[in-house]
């Protein structure tokens, strides 16, 4: 998902239309320009999609892929920030991951046709919904009101989304699944007695008839006589009642309309009276119900034997359960197993989102999560870095925004709009056939940009385009664009923050690598305030400090927002010179504390000052406060001084400093401010 998209919805036309109906048994070439041939797909007919998507992803070359999410971050402050250090800006893609949900997932293999020299490609656009397939399964997300506005105002079929979304579950939730059923069996699914008491009358009255109900029964069949299949409660107009069926090839009792209470007590009776009639709850396999019923068995290595069928039905049963919950991930399992080259378009956010909804939870640190991922997908590419880095493809740019939009524009005129073709650039243009199930097309309008499966579609046509320009010869047999040298500047690094040019390094568990553009920041200079006086603005929390510190103190004072700023000191002396001065000043309520320079960003006796790793601490939090300063109090991170390089003071010594320490900056500053007054009377 893009959060600056503002390109207008394209409807699906015929070409996809005829397509459904379409008895041609070959693939059929349309010359004439249509409608972009984009495969919706739901989850009526999502098995059958899979069985052809399959197909399509062992022969490709590459996979372009593209998400569309219910919003970006969960409160203003967690946007990627100037001052955001790469593992910081990591747990920020760690929340937005975490917190919402994906709605559609583009996904388009690319292959080299060498018989007409292009690349063909299989757009698909999949509705993705979190639906809850299984009874202890649960899935909650957020949704951010700019972007369920944004996708309102361009038509996203919301009903489609929620309605026919396919659903999902995780691998860790596959695991969690199973061992949860697991449980079941053992403790659900066949029960010969519990440690239950009788104590209401009703549940003593009710055992009594079941009892002589259960045994008339037993009687019946071992005589060989008709066999009743009225309940003890149905001459009274219950919903109850009793039939006699056969069971794995056994005699059995069907037993329906009865509470789980009844059941349970109808247990107790069975465990106390009847060594041979067993209890068995049971899956229908016409339909989602369950049944229980009441077994005779006529031995006990034929009792030990229904046991073990019931429970491995059970099983069964459950097997398919979670197969048929898994949904959607068994797309991303194909793109795993097949170790394909992945491509995306500024695309961490992607990757994060494709991790934590599919895999499992997120590593805490960016290291790990490199670790991890490399594990599932070894080969990605991000194309918003090779326009950015390659110098041939950034001066095709011109400057230009390297959005999606533009980099599509700028670089594939050919395939956006055919007719346009005299620029010496597109001399080395390739060719990009579409293909929807039996129809190719080779000329066509632009699709709806702001859908996944054309999004995927846009970044593969990027990539092929960019991948020619790097002097690719994609009718060479053994060309693998995962391993070759050609793209080993550019494979899997991704932008963890554009603004800031961090990149993460996927090789390697770390960021920054050598050649790439580095922060400029030092962060032990930074110092974070929060919870000042609202009325006060960066401009004058910065001359406050300068006059207790000097006028070139501080470099920069930046906004997180109206309750919090970061403070850029000249060196790191001045960090721990600060965070002493203000729990000095706030121990200290003495006269020259109301004149003091920093008396205007201490005024309240809230303000809570900490040097960056406080942040860190911060955002790692799973709360998200719309105020940071709500944020820090919520998630409990109190004001703090700096250790001491050289080790922990004790607190007794740290108080006598306290004192020491205070009395030398206070007469500084009367001295100070006397040597002030001098001059401006001299």
């Amino acid at each position: 998902m893009r959060r600056h998209k503002r390109w207008p919805l394209r409807p699906l036309a015929s070409a996809l239309i005829r397509s459904r109906f379409s008895s041609a048994a070959e693939t059929v070439t349309t010359p004439t320009t249509e409608a972009f041939p984009l495969k919706h797909v739901t989850r009526s007919n999502f098995e059958t999609t899979l069985n052809d998507l399959r197909t399509h992803v062992k022969a490709a070359d590459f996979v372009a892929i593209d998400l569309e999410m219910t919003g970006v971050t969960s409160a203003p402050w967690r946007d990627s920030l100037e001052f955001d250090r790469y593992d910081v800006r990591y747990l920020k893609v760690k929340d937005s991951a975490e917190k919402f949900a994906v709605v559609q997932f583009g996904v388009c293999p690319f292959r080299w046709d060498s018989h007409t020299h292009s690349f063909l490609s299989h757009p698909h656009n999949f509705f993705v919904f979190p639906r809850q397939e299984l009874a202890f399964d649960h899935h909650e997300f957020l949704c951010q009101t700019t972007s369920i506005d944004f996708l309102a105002k361009y038509q996203f079929d919301f009903n489609t989304c929620i309605h026919e979304g396919i659903s999902y579950l995780s691998r860790r939730q596959e695991e969690d699944a199973s061992k949860r059923f697991e449980m079941i069996y053992d403790e659900e699914g066949v029960v010969e007695a519990e440690d239950f008491k009788l104590v209401r009358l009703a549940d003593v009255l009710f055992a009594e008839r079941m009892k002589n109900k259960l045994n008339e029964w037993r009687s019946d069949l071992l005589r060989g006589g008709n066999v009743s299949s009225e309940s003890p409660g149905s001459s009274n107009g219950s919903a109850q009642s009793t039939e006699t069926v056969f069971y794995h090839m056994r005699p059995a009792l069907s037993l329906k309309g009865f509470t789980s209470h009844q059941l349970r007590v109808i247990r107790l009776v069975l465990g106390k009276h009847f060594r041979d009639l067993v209890y068995i709850h049971a899956n229908d396999k016409s339909s989602s119900c369950s049944q229980d019923f009441v077994v005779y068995t006529d031995s006990e290595s034929d009792k030990a034997n229904l046991l073990k069928e019931a429970k491995d039905e059970r099983k069964r049963v459950a097997e398919r359960k979670i197969q048929s919950a898994i949904g959607f991930r068994q797309v991303i399992d194909l793109l795993s197993s097949e170790k394909k080259l992945i491509v995306g378009h500024n695309s961490i956010l992607d990757i994060a989102h494709v991790y934590s909804k599919f895999v499992g939870p997120l590593p805490s640190t960016a290291e790990e999560f490199v670790a991890s991922i490399r594990d599932h997908f070894p080969h990605i590419v991000d194309t918003k870095i090779l326009v950015n880095v390659n110098p041939m493809l950034h001066q095709r740019m011109k400057k230009s925004s390297t959005s999606l939009s533009s980099a599509f524009s700028s670089l594939c005129p050919q395939v956006e709009l055919p007719s346009r073709g005299s620029d010496s650039f597109l001399q080395q243009r390739v060719k990009i056939d579409v293909q929807v199930d039996d129809v190719r097309c080779s000329k066509w309008n632009a699709g709806g940009k702001h859908e996944a499966g054309y999004d995927a579609f846009m970044t593969g046509c990027i990539f092929a385009q960019a991948c020619s320009h790097l002097g690719f010869d994609f009718n060479h047999p053994s060309v693998n664009f995962a391993q070759d040298e050609k793209l080993e500047k550019y494979i899997n690094r991704l932008y963890l923050s554009w603004a800031r040019g961090d990149i993460i390094d996927l090789r390697a568990s770390h960021s920054n690598a050598e050649n790439w553009r580095v922060s400029k920041f030092k962060y032990e200079k930074i110092v974070l305030i929060w919870n000042f006086p609202r009325k006060l603005k960066a401009r004058e929390i910065k001359e406050c400090i300068c006059k207790a510190f000097g006028s070139t103190s501080v470099t920069s004072v930046y906004h997180l927002d109206d309750t919090a700023v970061f403070v850029l000191f000249k060196n790191s002396e001045l960090v721990s010179e600060f965070l002493k001065l203000k729990e000095q000043l706030e121990s200290d309520n003495g006269p020259v504390t109301v004149i003091h320079p920093l008396s205007k960003i201490l005024e309240g006796g809230k303000t809570g000052a900490a040097d960056y790793e406080a942040y860190k601490e911060i955002c790692s939090s799973h709360i998200s406060k719309v105020l940071f300063s709500d944020q820090a109090e919520t998630v409990g991170v109190k004001s703090r001084t700096r250790p001491d390089p050289k080790g922990e003071t004790s607190p007794e010594t740290e108080r006598r400093e306290k004192a020491d320490k205070a009395s030398d900056l206070i007469d500084a500053f009367l001295a100070n401010s006397v040597k002030v007054e001098a001059a401006g009377i001299n």
